[in-house]
Parts: C-alpha cells; structure tokens; sequence
C-alpha cells in the first residue's frame, strides 16, 4: 500500500481529507502538523487525526526555525506585500512543506498531499517546494482532483457530519483562518463582502480599536545586526520575543490590516490580518534602519523589498534570487543595531525614540548652524549642477 504525508492543520479542509484520500487511493494516510505557535489549536489534534482515520501523525514543533530562518530574513529585507500584508501565510507554508518532504522520505512515502484549493496562493507555495526538494515525490491536491466532488466550505461540513469528523467551523462561522506564532488571517463568509465592515467577533488574538485600553504604553526594542533580540531591555529568544511582542500589541490592537489583495492565480480576493507582534517589529525596525543606512542603500533597498515580498507571496522561496537578495539584506543588517522606543495606542504605532550603535544621524551637522563639515556656499554651486539640465529644458522652452 503507498503513503501519502499529508500538510495537516485539523481544519475543516484537511479534516475531511484524511477518509477522502484512504477511500479514494486505496492508501495509507500519515498526517504531519506543524506546530508554529498556533497554540490552543493543537490541542486535541493527535487523537483527531488518528480518530478521522491517519495511521500516524507527527506533530512538529518549528517555532524556533519558523522564526529565525523564514520571520526574520523577511524583516531584515523589510519585504511587505502591496503595501499591507506581512506574509504571515507565505512564509509559513514552504516551511511546512519542507518537513512534510523530510517526513516522505524518511517514511518512504510516495506522495505528499495538501489542503489548499485551487484558486488560492497556497497551492502554489506547496508545491512549488515539493518540486525544488523532492520532484519524485506525487502531488495530491484533492480541491483540484476530478475525484473530488466537494465544491465549497458548506460541503465539506456536510461530508463531515455524515461520517462523525469532529470540526470546530460551523454554518455560521465558516470563515478559513490561518494562524501562528506570527499572524491569523481571516477569509471567507461576510468578508468576501469587500463592502461591508469586518465584524468586531474576526478578531480573536487582539482587542478591537474601541476596546483597547485608553492609555498608552511605551516598549523598546533591541536589535543586534537586524535581529531583535530584546524586548524592553531582557534578552529574549525568538520565540519568547515573538510571544512577548504579540501580548503587547494585542492588547493595544496593534496589526489590524483589512485589504483587497491581488492572488497569483489572477483573483482579487479580502483578507483581515492580526499581526501585533509584527508590527511592532517592522516599525522599529524601519526606524533603526533609517538612522543607519545611507541614502542610497535605503532607497535600493526598498525598491528590492518589493521584489523580495513578491517572491515570498508567490511560494519562491527555495530560489537563487532569494538566497542573492538575502546575501545583500545581511551586509545592510550589519549596522542595523540599537535601541527603538515606540508609544502604542488604540491601532497606532508612535515612534518615540531611535538610538543606533553607529547612527549616520550627527547633530552637529543636522542643525542650522554652520560646521566644519559643511560649508553652506557650497550648496549654490551644487545646486546650479544639479539643475543645469531643468535650465537647460527651461531655455530651450522659451525660445
């Protein structure tokens, strides 16, 4: 009997895909479920998938690596996908497949398989790893499988309910939510309604605006060569400093984003974010970088963090260009250490003092006061430099 190793989180979707794929097979399920600080999620999800019909289920903890070697390179680039998502699904997703490729081999399976349909973006990060780690290996993909007869979320809860598979969606929540140690997104149900407002009951790991406390507070970051690394001054370890920063910011409602986004496959689709956490991050980070990077370096770095989010979102990952682009990112990082102080109130993240090891910022230079550094006469033969070709234009244009 051959094996399939299937990318198993106990929600809706794969849930059903456990008897699915044994009946229609003929094949031996084994799920993998990767732990990356989904927390209350797990609980249960050993017996559920043994219960639903696995013949055995890993259950892999990867906070650590999850956030030292796919959160943090994205950071360092500061990579944000049009202009809002913080690529909490897309970074994840070839770590998962990565293991479940490690699980396949070393369980001698013949096939991986995963939950993701066909008009999604997760697809294509699936399999665009199972290709670049192990291209032997079969992919199933039963939202796309001509044997699939399920065509929407209210089917499979139907498929569920008649064979006993215990769920946690219902007819009245049917929302698809992805959740970690980084982010939980929200689609589906009235959200696909870009019209309409989100409910106050999608957010779940962070206080509404209107709940949050009415009193600011104020933390302070470190960061070491782009690496946060403490968090109001107590050194932490990744995953403790991720936890940490998510508390904070969830009380604050810090990370809520609400946006119309453009999938791979073509389709606009609405998604609705919670990333407290990683907000805070990317602001203080931000601002150390300003401090610390020249001109130049900045403006070229921002223009490749576009590109970076682009391939990231598109399930690219296990690429040369993105290895190249890291190799850049870490010679920028080298300067990027120091201290950010942010005031968080009610959605808002407030910049409220940056200190760098090796700041570019000199006082004596930023003042109106004259300095040997700078001559200020100098500026008028730069500037007539600097303009000669708009004088030019200007000449040419009155004659």
């Amino acid at each position: 009997m051959e094996k399939v190793v299937l990318a198993y989180s106990g929600g809706l979707d794969t849930s059903v895909m456990i008897p699915w794929l044994k009946e229609t097979y003929q094949c031996e399920v084994i799920a993998m479920a990767a732990d990356l600080g989904q927390e209350e999620e797990l609980e249960g999800l050993n017996e559920k998938a043994l219960k639903t019909g696995a013949s055995k289920i890993y259950i892999e903890d990867l906070r650590e690596e999850f956030v030292k070697d796919y959160i943090y390179p994205t950071l360092k680039a500061h990579a944000v996908y049009e202009s809002h998502y913080l690529l909490g699904t897309s970074f994840a997703r070839p770590l998962i497949a990565k293991r479940q490729v490690e699980i396949a081999q070393k369980e001698g399976a013949t096939m991986v398989a995963h939950g993701a349909t066909g008009k999604g973006n997760d697809q294509v990060r699936f399999e665009l790893t199972y290709m670049a780690l192990d291209p032997s290996l079969k992919i199933i993909a039963p939202w796309k499988d001509p044997q699939w007869t399920l065509h929407s979320r209210e089917d499979c809860i139907e498929y569920a309910e008649q064979r006993n598979i215990p769920i946690s969606q219902s007819k009245k929540r049917i929302y698809s939510e992805d959740r970690n140690i980084w982010h939980i997104s929200h689609e589906g149900g009235v959200l696909e309604n870009p019209a309409s407002e989100p409910p106050d009951d999608v957010f779940t790991i962070s206080n509404t605006i209107e709940t949050a406390p009415d009193k600011a507070e104020y933390v302070e970051i470190r960061f070491n060569k782009g690496t946060p690394v403490a968090v109001n001054s107590k050194d932490l370890g990744p995953v403790e400093l991720m936890s940490t920063l998510n508390k904070i910011g969830a009380i604050h409602a810090i990370g809520h984003v609400d946006m119309v986004e453009n999938r791979l496959v073509g389709i606009k689709s609405r998604g609705v974010y919670e990333t407290p956490g990683g907000s805070i991050l990317y602001a203080a980070h931000g601002e150390l970088e300003r401090l610390v990077l020249d001109r130049t370096t900045l403006a070229y770095k921002e223009t490749l963090a576009c590109k970076y989010a682009e391939l990231v979102y598109n399930g690219q990952w296990y690429t040369a260009l993105r290895e190249a682009m890291d190799a850049f990112v870490a010679v920028t990082q080298q300067r990027v250490s120091g201290t950010v102080r942010l005031k968080l109130y009610k959605g808002n993240i407030v910049p409220a003092g940056t200190r760098a090891d090796t700041s570019l910022y000199l006082k004596d230079l930023a003042s109106f006061s004259d300095t040997e550094l700078y001559d200020q006469k100098d500026a008028a033969g730069f500037i007539r430099l600097f303009g000669l070709s708009m004088k030019v234009a200007g000449m040419v244009e009155r004659r």
